[in-house]
């Protein structure tokens, strides 16, 4: 972890943020074999424009996978209890993965302090690509 999990969070709280990328060719072909998602619209130019896009694009679940690390670094990935995320806009190559989260809610639930965590990810320019919801537990 890069920074600890304030226990005293609160609504309005905001993560440690931070960047990933910029989206590569190279790094979409090692997540595909890391992910085992091998849809080649992600690596292939040609299957991509054959599908009418201008180019290949990161797999949304790369950009939902920065988002959980963003909540690792903050916490430890034991608190998960919840994590859900919205795929808004695609993320292209040579795009940056800006993540940021704060706290919406702190609330008791079987028997833990949780909190609601809303999370984002855009790209340089600031376009909204992933929106999410985490819930974690105080630990």
């Amino acid at each position: 972890m890069t920074a600890a999990m304030n226990h005293d969070a609160r609504a309005g709280d905001e993560l440690p943020g931070f960047t990933a990328g910029p989206i590569s060719r190279l790094g979409l072909a090692l997540y595909c074999g890391a992910s085992g998602d091998h849809n080649p619209i992600h690596v292939d130019l040609d299957f991509a424009r054959a599908a009418g896009m201008d180019d290949v694009f990161a797999h949304g679940m790369l950009s939902a996978a920065y988002l959980a690390r963003l909540l690792t670094n903050w916490a430890p990935q034991s608190a998960l209890r919840e994590y859900a995320v919205r795929f808004v806009a695609i993320t292209h190559v040579g795009d940056e993965v800006r993540c940021s989260g704060s706290v919406v809610e702190r609330f008791e639930a079987q028997g833990e302090t949780r909190l609601r965590v809303e999370l984002h990810a855009r790209s340089q320019t600031g376009e909204l690509r992933l929106s999410g919801v985490a819930v974690l537990a105080i630990q």
